[in-house]
Parts: structure tokens; sequence; C-alpha cells
């Protein structure tokens, strides 16, 4: 959402931020000519109230919301404003991956509310044709509204980023090759399969991995490291403002998760130029990859499976992925699809 508001920007828009509460990482990132507006309400749900009379306020000419309950918020809130303008719905998540890692009911109940709702908007945008797929099977009334647009993942930003040094030992000339994770440390993102796959890679050649990002799963994948006895060549980075200059320097990338909604990282990866394994699971990363002609993709969860086509991709040069090919993930071509969904 950040970089369509800077895509926007760059169009010509005036564009406003609006959040229930401006806070975390991505805030530093935010354009100083895009106006953000914090509703100071700390949940989407309750910042109904404040959502409305914004509307009723500022009279945007359309809305793009993002995830599933945001969008159904923002049509809840224009229904009471009683104002013109235009609700783009997005969708980033698989709804059958929801209910089945849900953590509570009322996440369960996401799916039953998208299907109540979310075809009221003008127009929804999924991330992957399997998120659109998968959407239209729990609320067939979106499917004709449904528009499949990839994230807006590649910008002259990151490219300039991947290029900045890196001053970890492990990533300068003459050292071992460096397998790269990063994400979250959640269950999601299932970095034991790659902690597994990589002692298995190791008995073959030397080689180190590295995971940034930081979550609650932290202990528990420690634990794993040391009882594999893989320690000295494992480092868990933690949070990086920069994920790009270290996917530029890594030999490998290395995508584990037992779902995504689309794989923002993969592209990000594929953009640094390093190779990528990925698993193939519900949604993105086959259709990132195809869309790519690069990758290898493994079963989720196959912890031998990913550390072969780890070595195989370690032992291969690789072939840098052609611009043309990662358009469609380009800021440009994507703020240009979701422009021609505005009524203005």
């Amino acid at each position: 959402m950040v970089n369509l508001a800077e895509g926007f920007c760059n169009r010509g828009f005036d564009v406003d931020v609006v959040a229930p509460q401006v806070a975390g990482e991505l805030h530093a990132e935010i354009l100083g000519k895009v106006r953000i507006v914090n509703l100071d309400s700390g949940r989407v749900l309750t910042s109904l109230s404040k959502l409305v009379r914004y509307m009723q306020r500022e009279r945007p000419a359309a809305v793009i919301a993002a995830m599933e309950h945001s969008s159904v918020v923002a049509i809840w809130a224009r229904t009471i404003a009683r104002v013109p303008l235009a609700v783009i719905a997005t969708v980033h998540t698989n709804l059958s991956e929801v209910v089945a890692h849900a953590p509570s009911m009322k996440v369960r109940l996401v799916p039953i509310v998208s299907r109540t709702f979310l075809h009221k908007a003008d127009a929804i945008v999924a991330v992957s044709h399997g998120v659109a797929e998968n959407l239209s099977q729990h609320a067939p009334r979106c499917r004709q509204r449904t528009k499949v647009i990839f994230n807006p993942i590649i910008t002259p930003d990151i490219l300039a980023k991947a290029q900045e040094p890196v001053e970890h030992p492990w990533f300068q000339p003459g050292q071992s090759p460096v397998v790269l994770g990063t994400g979250r440390l959640a269950v999601q993102k299932d970095f034991a399969t790659l902690i597994r796959s990589f002692a298995l890679l190791r008995r073959k050649r030397r080689a180190r991995l590295v995971i940034l990002g930081e979550g609650p799963e932290r202990h528990n994948l420690e634990a794993l490291i040391a009882e594999l006895g893989i320690s000295p060549d494992v480092c868990l980075l933690g949070y990086e403002e920069n994920p790009h200059k270290y996917m530029s320097k890594a030999a490998l990338f290395v995508l584990s998760s037992a779902w995504e909604g689309f794989g923002n990282v993969l592209v990000e990866a594929l953009a640094a130029g390093v190779p990528v394994v990925a698993t193939d699971c519900r949604d993105g990363p086959r259709e990132i990859l195809k869309t790519a002609g690069r990758g290898r993709l493994v079963t989720v969860g196959d912890a031998e499976g990913m550390a072969n086509q780890m070595l195989a991709s370690l032992d291969e040069v690789a072939e840098p992925v052609p611009p043309e090919a990662l358009k469609v993930f380009t800021l440009d071509h994507v703020v240009e699809q979701y422009a021609a969904l505005l009524p203005c």
C-alpha cells in the first residue's frame, strides 16, 4: 500500500493514507507528499465511525482498502456516510487458509463477512489467480467484480537499496555461499523446514544460512538450530530495514512458507538477481516463478526435497531474469492497472 501511494502521487493524484493507528516499521517509508490520516482507533473495526466522518468531510473519489476486513469496513462506512465514492476492495489471502489456520473465532468469521459484503465493492483486486479463484469459491457473487493485479514490488527504491553494502562478515568475498530466508518468524513461514533442509545440505557442502525477521517462533527456531548442531553456520539476524542488500549478495534465496497470498519476497529476490527455491504453497509462488521463468518449486514441508533443490541451485550457473519478465510486478505497471479501476 505504501508503494501504491507513492505510485499514485507520482501520477499527480492527491493521496491520503488512512489508518486506525499510525505506527510501526513502514511508517517511516511513507513519502512526505502523502498525507497520513491517523484515525487513532487502534483497530479497523472500531474506526468505523471515524472513517465515516473522514468520508463525509474529505469526500474522496475512491478508497482502495487493504485486506479483506478493511475492505468490508470501507463498504460499511460508505453506506453510512452516503457519499458517492468508489470502493476498491483488495484480497491478499486465501480464505480457505484463513479458516484452516485461524487462531480465533473472530478470524474464522472473515470468510463469512467477506462472502456477505465484498461483492458490494465497485471492484475487487486479488493479488494472485489462486487467491481470486478461492475467493470466488467462498463468495461466488464476487467473481464478476474480481480482477487479478499482482503486488507492486519492484520500485527504483528497492533496486537502489539492493546495491548498498552489507557489513556482515558472511557476505564478504571469499566466504561460503549464503542461503537467505526472510519473513516474520511465525508458523506460516515454516522456517523450521528451511533449517532442517539446511542441516541436510550442510552434510554435502559448505554453506551458511541467514534468516532476516523477528517473531514469536524465534525461541523454537533457536532450539531447533542447537538440536541439529548447526549453530556455527546459522544466523537469525532479526528485523532488517533493508533486506534487499542481503538478497543481492546471497547465493540463494529460499521461501519455505506453508501458505501465502502472494509472496512479495520472492519477487524482491528475483529483482535482486538471486536464484530462488520456493514451496509450492497456496497461493502465489507458482504464479510468480512461472511469470519470471526462473526458480525451483518444492512440496510444502518436504525438508529433503528442499535440500536437494537448494543443492542443485547452488551448483548451477544462474541465468538472470529478463527485466521484461518482471514488468508485471513493477510499480508503474501495477498503478496503471489500479488507476483503470478508478472513476476519476
